[in-house]
Order: C-alpha cells, then structure tokens, then sequence
C-alpha cells in the first residue's frame, strides 16, 4: 500500500470536507472499490437454484404436496416449506410465469 498526501491529488473542496469529517486524524485507509461478483454468480450456482426453486414453487402451486416436492428435489420437507412460503419476490407468481 503506497501513501499519497491528499493535498495532492484531491480538490481543495473535498478535502476540506474529509477533514470535517475526520477531526484530525492523520490516516485514513480509502480501499479499492469491490469487484466481487455475489455468491453464485460466476459458476452459475444462483442461477441454478433460482430456476430450481421456481420450478418448485410452480408444482406447489400447480397441487403438488411438501412430500412429494422434498422426495422430486431431494431436500428435506422443512427446505421445502422455507422455499414455497417464504416471503422471496424472485419466487412470486409473476416472477415465476413464463413470458407470453
């Protein structure tokens, strides 16, 4: 980590405000903006069990049981129960519709 005196290269307005806000404090640590992606994103993951729990939000709505939709996907029924009645907007009814 390389230090830089701020007088150098930051406007004389901003930096009067950041020592507004600093009260004198000699350092202070700015880090480098996030490039993370959130979880799932780059392999796929999210994406997947979105589509999963769509799909068994779909069957619930369509009759299926918690039973039958844990033994379908392989999750226990409480799993089940978290995912159909959850309070999820990716999983409403509209989101879970095919575009016409």
């Amino acid at each position: 980590m390389k230090c830089v005196n701020a007088a150098q290269i930051l406007p004389e307005d901003l930096l009067a405000e950041i020592r507004r806000y600093t009260n004198g404090e000699r350092l202070l640590y700015i880090p480098e903006e996030s490039r993370r992606k959130g979880w799932g994103e780059t392999n796929g993951s999210r994406s997947f069990y979105r589509k999963r729990n769509q799909e068994m939000y779909r069957l619930y709505q369509a009759g299926s049981t918690v039973p039958e939709l844990a033994g379908t996907f392989h999750l226990a029924e409480n799993t089940v129960r978290k995912i159909i009645y959850g309070n999820r907007p990716d999983l409403s009814p509209q989101a879970v519709q095919p575009p016409t």
